[in-house]
């Protein structure tokens, strides 16, 4: 299940006087990239094909130490993060792994680009160009939201970014540099704008495992929110689904979710055919058979803190909860089913996959209400709010459960409006994303400081400036004359 790839910052093979030659060959021996749809099939692998919710789970507030009970699963991958170590493993489900497969999907982006670019005819593959701009913006920002400083006005120009990559590789261990944070949200916003116009949902067969104009403009909706420019998140936002309206695309947990039987409840939520999954990836991962069997992760006392004791709505959540094994501490949401591939027709072996949902409608609907939150717009955030609380609490009426100015002050103990929206709206984030890694880019954005206890009893802090929150980079990267985060 692991394998060694020969992209950007990760090469450390072929260091004979064979490289040369090697590297100057077509990267597929079978075809050469002179057609419109050679150029697609590359591009079906300009996503990348990696999973981040096991370090950014086991990182985040959403886990807990289950101890070393029966049918626990204990790995570096899942173990280090918990305790802000860096991993220095490579396998799947690793940051190294992450960084290796986002640079491995901006390799073929650039590839496709610079075919197009010596097409006879470049206008011919528009709708390629426009895939490949918004893909290469999404692995680049990907990467510098794990790797580098969240994004701050006010520092964003000194602080180390990643590299921005836009040709394809030509030499071994060539020289990069990291510049900043604020050169590489340029060039991702560069290559979103570009690319955006171009996407064409008639040239995929299968639109939701590519960027499709919805998931384009979702990415776009996020882009925005981390660079805090919230009309632009709006107006994304907007563009999403037709007239602006999202509350009809979201999961209906309420009205199907909760009649279903565990295997269809774990089939339907990464389908295509679900309204509200706007871009896909099946990636080589084994989150799916252990999300909820690792030691470190949702545990009894966080299911109830978040899903069973009283909400701001004042309902209850309705959501697949589910407990794993003999162990009852191993609870699980039931969204994931393994894709388990042979490696022969007859073998015993083979390579795990986990589908993820990259964008979705629920956070295109959270952050449309994040930046509303911030124009001061509280008609539409408490829209959105209760849009969204109307599919996933039980028995939900405006007057028993909706969402008011007075309720969420009430709740919260504060007469600042703008907090108490806030914290409704991180509240729900992170019961909608829990085992899904998203609840980090939130910690990450609002510095939100992380206690960890062991069962032992001893604790671990990642405070709000913490330079823990940085993922470490693969340490040969130094190799191409860049500097590690600092520890």
């Amino acid at each position: 299940m692991k394998k060694t790839t020969s992209y950007i910052l990760t090469i450390t093979l072929l260091l004979s006087t064979s490289c040369r030659k090697y590297l100057e060959q077509a990267p597929d021996q079978r075809t050469q990239l002179n057609s419109v749809e050679k150029v697609a099939e590359l591009l079906a692998t300009a996503y990348p094909q990696a999973d981040f919710a096991t370090f950014t789970e086991a990182a985040s507030d959403n886990a807990a130490d289950k101890g070393n009970g029966a049918g626990m699963v204990s790995e570096q991958i899942n173990t280090n993060p918990f305790y802000f170590r860096d991993v220095t493993e490579r396998a799947q489900g690793s940051p190294i792994n992450y960084w290796n497969a986002c640079y491995k999907a901006i390799a073929a982006a650039n590839q496709a680009l610079d075919a197009i670019s010596k097409a006879d005819a470049p206008e011919d593959y528009n709708a390629q160009k426009g895939e490949a701009l918004v893909a290469r913006a999404y692995a680049h920002f990907m990467l510098v939201t794990l790797f580098s400083k969240v994004y701050n006005p006010a520092t964003a120009t000194s602080d180390p970014g990643i590299p921005y990559v836009t040709t394809p590789e030509k030499v071994v261990f060539g020289q990069y540099d990291r510049k900043t944070v604020a050169y590489v949200y340029e060039q991702i916003e560069k290559d979103l704008l570009e690319g955006l116009p171009l996407i064409d949902n008639t040239s995929y067969k299968v639109p939701k495992y590519h960027f499709n104009k919805a998931a384009a403009n979702a990415f776009a909706s996020r882009f925005y929110l981390f660079k805090q420019d919230y009309e632009k998140v709006v107006s994304y936002a907007n563009s999403v689904f037709p007239g602006g309206s999202i509350a009809s695309n979201l999961r209906p947990w309420v009205t199907v979710y909760a009649n279903l039987t565990g295997n269809e409840a774990s089939a339907i939520y990464t389908q295509a055919t679900e309204t509200a999954n706007l871009l896909l990836v099946e990636a080589p991962s084994d989150w799916a058979r252990n999300y909820a069997v690792y030691r470190y992760g949702l545990n009894t006392n966080i299911v109830y803190s978040i899903f069973v004791y009283n909400n701001v709505t004042g309902g209850s959540w309705v959501q697949p909860l589910y407990y794993f094994g003999s162990n009852t501490d191993n609870w699980g949401i039931l969204k994931w089913r393994e894709h388990f591939v042979r490696s022969s027709a007859n073998a015993d072996i083979g390579i795990p996959y986990t589908i993820f949902p990259l964008f979705s409608a629920e956070e295109v609907l959270f952050n449309r209400a994040e930046a509303n939150i911030y124009l001061n717009n509280y008609a539409a955030v408490r829209q959105d709010l209760n849009d969204y609380a109307a599919k996933r609490i039980d028995g939900y009426s405006v007057g028993l459960y909706g969402i008011t100015n007075t309720k969420v002050t009430s709740f919260y103990g504060t007469s600042d409006l703008k907090n108490a929206y806030l914290a409704t709206l991180l509240d729900f984030k992170q019961a909608e994303f829990m085992q899904e890694g998203m609840r980090w880019f939130d910690i990450l954005r609002y510095h939100i400081p992380v206690m960890h206890t062991g069962t032992s009893g001893e604790t671990e802090l990642l405070g709000p400036d913490d330079p823990r929150r940085l993922f470490q980079l693969p340490p040969e990267v130094r190799q191409s004359g860049i500097e590690l985060n600092p520890r």
